[in-house]
């Protein structure tokens, strides 16, 4: 392996999961402040928005099929074709959104269509970051392994960075203008991700460390067989997932169509968080690279369930000087503590013929719980008082992803060949045991 390899593949890493979880995360930010009144107009306010909120959640329920597609096929025949799928799927589906005829002019078909590319951008999301991540992994320094596949995961917030401050614009529109063509050019914009994105990664190697792992014929059945406990240990870790659905999607449609704050502002506040964690990502991954990966996002994950009755709290008095502070604390500081880490933490769990099949299904299991975050807090209440039992909500979550975590073996200081094997088995057994499933 090269010196500039690491850095090559974590680069990639970023740029992908960036122009990625752009696409991704602007029909977030429109379900929060537009599709309610585009594609659902015929409904009530309250059921308006708990629909629109309800169209974010399908991407994330066809994650897991996705995943177990993905997974099979980046197993199976490589991580490259994985990535550059992907992105492809993801660009040309976010661009469609934006061409979507409205409820007014078709009826009921545009919301069935909608509905139809969120899936498709939840297919192509379940493979993104298990193949990044596993790609930054197997390319990694042993010693560094944690820093290296958080680029995966910073790619992710400059996402949300993008898909924010895109947004600031396109809602000081006024109503009219917004909700005829506004809130359209942001998905339009998304076709640059095809391009850029597909020659960044089509020059990537594949790893050496899939070019030398015998191959399973169905990698899914060797990972049921092999490494159930550490997918079922993912599912419920990647729940806390929702604290940022929650902060994203949730708190911005609370604020804005409950409380009555302005958009621009609390647009302001997911920017500057994710400016933070940008810093904030990196170093805490330098961190479990020399203390391990379980306490750092135990704490994380911890914070988070703490900090966020402060936060809603806050939105519910309409201070915007606290929000903002809370805010950054509590996504761009606590938050980076579990997306800092979680890519070692889960990849580590599994061995290089399982890797991706084992991120991808259960991590998009828990992220599909997480999707739903939103509209599940949403029918707890919409009223100005009920953030309490959103908050209470939220940090259950927090604690039971804590605690998966807890039950998971530490492998910061276990060498890359020898990950997802038994703790007792010498490295000549890791090699031996490699036979289909």
């Amino acid at each position: 392996m090269t010196g500039s390899m690491p850095r090559k593949a974590a680069l990639a890493a970023w740029i992908g999961s960036a122009l990625e979880y752009y696409d991704f995360f602007i029909y977030g930010t429109a379900a929060a402040l537009v599709f309610n009144k585009v594609f659902f107009p015929a409904s009530s306010p309250a059921t308006g928005t708990l629909l629109a909120l309800a169209t974010f959640g399908v991407g994330y329920l066809a994650r897991p099929v996705g995943a177990f597609i993905l997974g099979h096929v980046g197993d199976r025949f490589g991580r490259k074709r994985v990535l550059v799928f992907t992105l492809l799927l993801m660009g040309v589906a976010t661009f469609c959104v934006g061409c979507l005829p409205t409820y007014a002019s078709v009826g009921v078909a545009a919301p069935v269509l909608l509905v139809v590319l969120r899936l498709l951008q939840g297919l192509s999301a379940a493979g993104e970051q298990a193949g990044a991540n596993s790609m930054s992994l197997e390319h990694a320094p042993e010693h560094r392994r944690a820093y290296f596949t958080s680029f995966t995961l910073s790619g992710t917030q400059a996402g949300q960075i993008l898909a924010t401050a895109i947004f600031l614009p396109v809602a000081a529109l006024p109503q009219e203008q917004l909700l005829t063509w506004g809130w359209r050019v942001p998905f339009w914009c998304s076709a640059l991700v095809v391009v850029v994105g597909f020659v960044i990664r089509r020059k990537l190697d594949e790893t050496p460390v899939f070019e030398r792992t015998d191959v399973a014929k169905l990698p899914v059945a060797v990972l049921f067989r092999d490494h159930w406990a550490d997918v079922l240990r993912v599912i419920v870790a990647a729940t806390i997932a929702s604290v940022s659905t929650i902060f994203t999607v949730y708190a911005l449609s609370y604020a804005v169509n409950t409380i009555g704050l302005a958009r621009t502002p609390m647009l302001w506040v997911g920017v500057l968080a994710n400016v933070v964690a940008l810093a904030a990502i990196p170093l805490l991954a330098g961190l479990a690279d020399r203390v391990g990966r379980k306490p750092v996002f135990i704490t994380g994950c911890l914070l988070c369930g703490v900090l966020i009755f402060p936060y809603l709290w806050s939105i519910s008095i309409g201070s915007y000087a606290l929000l903002f502070v809370l805010g950054i604390v509590l996504f761009g500081v606590a938050y980076s503590g579990v997306n800092g880490v979680w890519p070692s933490l889960y990849g580590e769990m599994f061995s290089a013929r399982v890797r991706l099949s084992g991120m991808a299904i259960g991590t998009q299991i828990g992220f599909a719980v997480a999707g739903f975050a939103p509209s599940v807090v949403a029918a707890i209440g919409s009223a100005k008082e009920d953030w309490l039992g959103v908050a209470i909500f939220t940090a259950a979550v927090c604690v039971v992803a804590a605690g998966a975590a807890a039950t998971a073996r530490e492998t910061y200081q276990v060498p890359t060949a020898r990950l997802g094997a038994p703790a007792t088995a010498a490295p000549s057994t890791v090699v031996a045991s490699t036979v289909d499933g």
